[in-house]
């Protein structure tokens, strides 16, 4: 997306702040002052830790749910110590450092400030937070566990390092334009079960809607950096890093609705299945986090992920465009010679480690950027506790050109009853700039 769109996009969004924000600058000076000043006696004051052994442990598991170490531990730094750089389409943001050291990290929170900026999005001096930080999400966790995972972190090494500035470009850096995102974006509560669901199905919307927040990479971004709820896990392009987050609805461009809870729960804990495998940054979420969690917890949430709702049915993968006999016939030659060995001559795979391609939604979905990618550059499901050794994808992007690579890959889109349209050459020239993570 070109840069001039993103300011025009910011300029709507602060023209939408101002029309739908309800104080006056003065109102508002003075509603700001107050939550900064009882932000900031809360950070000294209120409820400290539970320091008991179970309540830190308990702190540990649901940190992992939420993936915390990914985001606020840079690569080679120290555990919660942040700086890990996350590219925008408005500039670079660095993860802060949340270790329990007094001066640079959080060492300084009561429980009851870690708590306010956890259902709120504010810090305890009222600074508004970037919804990098999954605000809209973390939002809905609860207070007890807010008390638990404030515990652990309290319990870790501190890390005495300050937290590098951001470096977003203007007007982006702006906090308080953030008040325009918030109006549109963020709704402040927690939680509320289901009552006609059953208690395993209200367990895995917590976990998915809240600390797993999985409609943050699964939803599609529009131009404000925000997304409608009319599409929610309807899937999307994540920006900047071309990865296709694919849809999570029953019935959707890859979606879950023919897939069985255990394929589901293999999927998000061991990081493959009789389905397929997870790669890019899914990868990381089940190597750093869902790997972890309790055979309970992600059963729940697969069970809840079975039930999500198709609210746009005509955006359902359709039948295959034509594709040019020639461009088939190279495509085949190519498949034989290099991915048939593993992936079988008809695309039936040799399950669990090497995906079928036939059928295979991952492989038919309107976004053709993931297995262009996995083409081009391989890769490796993440190593976990139930599959250690990971079989591996080699990349292929030395050996083939962008019109072999295209013409493979519409195949394998193509082939054995897939609905997938055909590749171009221009689609895989540009991934070939994306980045490696």
């Amino acid at each position: 997306m070109k840069p001039i769109t993103f300011r025009l996009a910011f300029a709507l969004a602060l023209a939408l702040a101002a029309a739908l924000w309800p104080l006056t600058p003065t109102a508002f000076a003075a509603t700001a002052a107050e939550a900064d000043a009882s932000a900031a006696t809360a950070t000294t004051a209120g409820a400290a830790p539970d320091t008991r052994p179970d309540i830190v442990k308990r702190g540990e598991y649901l940190a992992r749910a939420g993936d915390c170490i990914a985001c606020h531990t840079a690569p080679r730094g120290k555990m919660f110590g942040g700086g890990l750089a996350m590219d925008t389409p408005f500039g670079t943001l660095y993860s802060p450092n949340i270790s329990p050291d007094a001066q640079y990290g959080i060492g300084a929170w009561s429980a009851d400030a870690f708590f306010h900026m956890m259902r709120t999005g504010r810090t305890p001096d009222g600074k508004l937070l970037y919804p990098a930080m999954p605000i809209a999400q973390y939002t809905k966790v609860t207070r007890e566990d807010s008390d638990a995972i404030f515990a652990y972190l309290q319990s870790v090494p501190p890390v005495r390092e300050a937290s590098r500035p951001q470096a977003l470009k203007f007007p982006f850096n702006q906090r308080k334009l953030l008040l325009g995102w918030r109006t549109l974006y963020f709704r402040e509560g927690e939680y509320q079960p289901d009552p006609t669901r059953s208690v395993e199905w209200n367990r895995g919307a917590y976990l998915v809607e809240g600390l797993g927040h999985c409609t943050l990479c699964h939803t599609k971004i529009n131009l404000l950096g925000g997304s409608s709820q009319r599409d929610q896990f309807a899937g999307g392009l994540i920006p900047v890093q071309n990865w296709y987050a694919p849809s999570l609805t029953s019935d959707k461009d890859g979606g879950l609705g023919d897939w069985s809870v255990k394929d589901i729960v293999d999927l998000l804990q061991a990081g493959i299945s009789d389905r397929g495998a997870v790669y890019g940054p899914m990868a990381e979420v089940t190597y750093h986090s869902l790997q972890y969690m309790s055979d309970a917890d992600i059963r729940a949430m697969a069970a809840y992920l079975k039930t999500l709702p198709d609210n746009d049915p005509g955006r359902k993968a359709g039948p295959s465009a034509p594709t040019h006999t020639r461009v088939f016939e190279l495509g085949g030659q190519i498949y034989a010679g290099k991915c048939a060995l593993c992936h079988g001559q008809n695309g039936e795979g040799q399950v669990q480690h090497y995906p079928p391609l036939a059928r295979n939604q991952s492989i038919e979905m309107n976004s053709a950027v993931n297995p262009i990618r996995i083409v081009l550059n391989g890769g490796f499901p993440p190593g976990t506790q139930r599959n250690p050794e990971p079989y591996g994808m080699p990349p292929f992007g030395q050996e083939l050109s962008d019109t072999d690579a295209a013409a493979v890959v519409t195949y394998i889109r193509t082939a054995w009853g897939n609905h997938g349209s055909p590749v171009t050459e221009r689609e895989v020239n540009e991934l070939r700039k994306a980045p490696l993570h």
